[in-house]
């Protein structure tokens, strides 16, 4: 997925849960939204030296799988025999092969700049992700069908959010936590079964609902509104 589709599916990520148009290009909302997302890390390959990307850095040695591959393709990747009479020898002979793969992706289309990346579509700037479409700036999303999400980490079966972690079954939210079921919702942490509720903690079966307080319908929109624009303006 190239930058340009990513910032059309962030677009319609934000334009869906907010209900405005997005202000923020591709960089400016990894810094404000995904500021603590673990993604992959830009590095170079040790052999060609073209720039890639990897979940993990602690390896000093990087090649792409790509690349990775090619080189299999070559004696199936094995090295002539030689003499190795001590264990300096033995760790230089390792060091020739030794590289982690980058850009690790299995049955998946569309992928860019990430890494860990299996059964899934139109990925961008993510890592350990599964079976999940439509994704910008996540990290260890679990099969269950994620479609346009981002900045979210840890979630499964969820659509349209931003900053989801450690959750399930969510739709059309914002910053939720450890909740399931909760659906066009600001703010929650530890509920389930919520809709249209903000700034809610440990809750469940409710609606119209700020800070655990209940509102009527016309109150909470109209508060709504406002935060939205404080968020987006913040």
């Amino acid at each position: 997925m190239t930058s340009q589709e990513a910032k059309q599916v962030l677009d319609k990520i934000v334009g869906q849960v907010f209900g405005y148009r997005n202000p923020y290009t591709l960089e400016q909302f990894q810094q404000k939204y995904a500021f603590d997302v673990r993604l992959p890390s830009e590095v170079y390959d040790s052999t060609t030296g073209e720039k890639t990307w990897a979940a993990s850095t602690n390896p000093t040695k990087f090649m792409t799988l790509t690349n990775t591959r090619k080189s299999f393709e070559t004696n199936e990747g094995m090295l002539a025999k030689r003499d190795l009479p001590d264990i300096q020898s033995i760790l230089s002979a390792w060091n020739e092969t030794n590289y982690t793969s980058t850009e690790r992706m299995f049955e998946s289309l569309n992928v860019h700049e990430s890494d860990c990346i299996y059964n899934c579509e139109n990925i961008y700037r993510c890592q350990d992700v599964n079976a999940s479409k439509n994704m910008v700036f996540c990290d260890g999303m679990q099969p269950g069908g994620n479609e346009f999400m981002a900045a979210s980490q840890r979630s499964r079966n969820s659509t349209y959010g931003i900053r989801i972690d450690d959750s399930q079954n969510i739709s059309n939210s914002f910053s939720v936590s450890w909740s399931n079921k909760v659906s066009h919702s600001l703010f929650m942490n530890d509920c389930f079964d919520v809709t249209d509720s903000m700034f809610c903690s440990h809750i469940g079966g409710k609606q119209f609902c700020i800070a655990n307080m209940q509102f009527e319908e016309a109150e909470y929109r109209k508060l709504r509104d406002i935060v939205v624009r404080w968020i987006l303006t913040a």
